[in-house]
């Protein structure tokens, strides 16, 4: 498929992310599937990610925003995606060269199939010392993730889930999909790594460590929307 139907939005919410930025752009402007269109959001870094961003030019789109957080940077980049499927990357990781060649193909052979998902594969980001990488545990086994960072969906679909909550610092990738799977989004989980996901000291779950109990938030939250839909 080449036409613009088939126009998948990648967008990636980038906060102090120069050391890493550029990996992540280059493994989306390695995918097999064309066309695509990348969105980068530099929510509010005090580095070089601006730059790191600004040099690919017109190859991908780019703004600004003061620092709100992973959810408030992927609504911001959802206001300037013009494709029919979005994807979602962190800085920080990579996709893997086919994995929107993959989702595609299987939203394509059933039509019901709102989104794709894939493994994941976890790395020790090689170039951190030795005193930081004592504190990171171990890659774990490569896995099934049910994660934006691994999805292809339908423009639509996403549309009935609605947008990334701007309040959550930690577990909004777990609020959306609650909200996913309470609107029986119909999903398929392909065998295939997709994503390659980076180890190193300042991963978002590392970096907002003292706003861990929103996950106990967002469980609640939850369980109170099944109680009043039930």
């Amino acid at each position: 498929m080449s036409d613009s139907s088939s126009l998948i939005s990648v967008m990636i919410g980038a906060y102090n992310a120069e050391p890493y930025l550029a990996e992540a752009i280059e493994s989306v402007f390695a995918q097999t599937h064309q066309p695509l269109e990348l969105i980068v959001i530099d929510d509010g870094s005090t580095d070089g990610t601006a730059v790191v961003a600004q040099a690919y030019g017109d190859r991908l789109s780019f703004a600004q925003q003061e620092n709100g957080g992973n959810g408030a940077a992927r609504n911001r980049a959802l206001q300037l995606a013009n494709g029919n499927y979005f994807a979602f990357l962190d800085a920080d990781d990579r996709f893997t060269p086919r994995k929107l060649e993959l989702q595609l193909a299987a939203l394509d052979a059933d039509p019901a199939l709102d989104v794709v998902f894939g493994h994941v594969q976890e790395f020790v980001s090689p170039e951190i010392a030795a005193d930081v990488k004592v504190q990171i545990r171990k890659p774990a086994p490569v896995s099934p993730w049910t994660s934006p960072n691994l999805m292809l969906i339908r423009r639509e679909s996403f549309d009935r889930v609605g947008l990334f909550s701007a309040s959550l610092r930690v577990g909004v990738t777990v609020d959306w999909y609650a909200r996913a799977t309470e609107a029986s989004l119909k999903a398929l989980m392909l065998p295939d790594v997709v994503l390659e996901r980076r180890l190193h000291g300042q991963n978002n779950g590392m970096r907002e460590q003292s706003k861990r109990l929103q996950y106990v938030e967002v469980l609640k939250a939850s369980i109170d929307r099944r109680r009043a839909a039930g």
